[in-house]
């Protein structure tokens, strides 16, 4: 492995090196890179373990790189370099985290959080590229090929509470189990994950959740006892019961809702369908959509997974008994989806992130109730679309993934074709009116100031956002029709 590392050493890494080397400083490749190297793993993001002050070092590095410097702790002496890479047309963005060895390498790798993460090379074993010595006094690699995380030492959860997600999500990452020992040493030391910075829970959870298999890595965080110590919402649904047509608790039935949509991206991503996904609605360009970014390092899909685990975490408070025993949840929608935005602020997402899964949380039956026992009317899908926004095509796929996980293995089969195809009625609707009608401005605010002495303000904008919708379910086709419904609503005004 490390003569095949030297050989593919990757030019950043050759230049990060030369410059070490005039400083004639032992610098160490650690954690991470190591690993994905020894496993053939892709990876732009480099630890570099140096027996000098880093933050110099990473300053010095970051100069003749032309790269940016970022000191992430200045107690800890630990900085990072982010180089953007420009060749043949493609960029690339590389990650160079720089941390001092204060008593040598071996000591330094017995206190990382572990032991497939605590080998090293000297980055001077690299220069001449015949193989390079692999420090492994942990046992690491060994691990590696069994597929197995091991926390380096007994405390290494107490020196660094981050590292008890991190176990999590390394596991779903590499589809690798936690060892035993050190699953007791996660569930003795859980109660300290309410001490990591939220930004750091953030950027575990959403990689976690960017996992395929996300929901069953959520089961695992709760049997550690992790995930309601990161949402301590989630804890008061457990257990709550729900009407006979769901088949589990709300918790679960929360989680399950996760797995659901994880099973219909699948579907999206691979094109292939079972005897149930195939109703799924036809929604072009999909797959594609939820790949999206919309914060750096997480996806519509990340984003939808959350709605989806947080889509009915208002349920405890407004639950109430109907004289025949029947459980009604009135107001959890609107309630839930203030309770999901706060909920992602406390973690630190942006505004945006928090306000699609408000959305999210609160139009998630929606799409059930405007179809009442028919098909949704023209307008009723107008005000959808027009009310959601960056949010509606998770609304859907929540709404279906919600029905999945509502029956569980009682599905109606028949009561979910309907159901798809009322989806697939909605979005072809809509597509259409987009097609039709969406970019043309019949009238605007100026026609109306100067035709009817209308003042601006919060009326106008109502009377504009009207005439579109009009032309949107094909009331309004042309200029005068726009100026006619204008009229008609202002006399009706004046009757009031």
């Amino acid at each position: 492995m490390t003569s095949a590392l030297a050989q593919a050493e990757p030019e950043v890494l050759a230049r990060v090196r030369r410059v070490l080397a005039q400083r004639n400083v032992d610098s160490y490749l650690v954690g991470g890179y190591i690993r994905d190297a020894l496993l053939g793993r892709p990876t732009r993001d480099i630890d570099i373990a140096v027996a000098a002050p880093a933050l110099e070092v990473a300053m010095e590095v970051a100069t003749s790189l032309h790269a940016r410097y970022v000191p992430l702790d200045e107690v800890n002496k630990v900085a990072r370099v982010v180089f953007l890479d420009r060749q043949r047309g493609t960029e690339a963005r590389w990650y160079l985290d720089f941390s001092t060895v204060e008593a040598g390498i071996e000591e330094d790798l017995h206190r990382r959080d572990f032991t497939i993460n605590a080998m090293s090379v000297n980055l001077k074993d690299l220069e001449n590229g015949s193989g390079a010595h692999l420090i492994d006094p942990l046992q690491g690699k060994r691990d590696l090929a069994q597929g197995l995380i091991r926390a380096a030492s007994e405390s290494a959860f107490q020196d660094d509470p981050g590292r008890l997600l991190r176990a999590v999500r390394l596991a779903a990452e590499y589809g690798f189990a936690i060892d035993s020992h050190t699953e007791d040493l996660i569930k003795s030391s859980a109660r300290l994950v309410s001490t990591v910075a939220a930004e750091r829970v953030r950027e575990e959870l959403c990689r976690l959740l960017a996992c395929q298999q996300a929901a069953r890595y959520l089961y695992y965080l709760d049997g550690l006892g992790l995930l309601t110590a990161i949402i301590p919402e989630l804890e008061g649904t457990r257990g709550v019961e729900q009407p006979r047509e769901h088949y589990w608790d709300v918790f679960v039935h929360s989680i399950e809702t996760v797995a659901a949509l994880e099973r219909i991206l699948d579907a999206l991503r691979s094109g292939s369908r079972d005897a149930v996904l195939v109703h799924l609605p036809s929604i072009p360009g999909a797959e594609e959509y939820f790949s999206e970014e919309v914060a750096f390092g997480v996806s519509r899909a990340v984003i939808a997974k959350l709605g989806s685990l947080l889509h009915d975490i208002a349920k405890p408070q407004t639950k109430s008994l109907e004289p025949g025993g029947r459980a009604r949840f009135l107001g959890h929608t609107k309630i839930g989806g203030k309770m999901a935005a706060d909920i992602m602020q406390r973690l630190r997402f942006s505004n945006r992130e928090a306000k699609m899964v408000q959305v999210m949380v609160e139009s998630h039956l929606r799409l059930w109730q405007m179809g009442g026992d028919g098909t949704p009317t023209k307008r009723a899908i107008y005000r959808f679309f027009r009310d959601t926004r960056d949010a509606s095509i998770e609304i859907i796929y929540l709404t279906l993934a919600d029905f999945l996980a509502a029956q569980g293995p009682n599905l109606d089969t028949e009561e979910w074709a309907a159901h798809c195809r009322m989806m697939d009625h909605v979005w072809s609707e809509h597509a259409t009116e987009e097609a039709e009608a969406g970019p043309v401005k019949l009238i605007n605010g100026h026609d109306l100031m100067g035709l009817f002495g209308l003042e601006p303000g919060p009326r106008l904008g109502e009377l504009l956002a009207s005439v579109h919708e009009a032309q949107a379910v094909g009331e309004v086709a042309s200029r005068e029709d726009a100026l006619a419904f204008v009229r008609r609503h202002l006399v009706a005004d004046s009757g009031k």
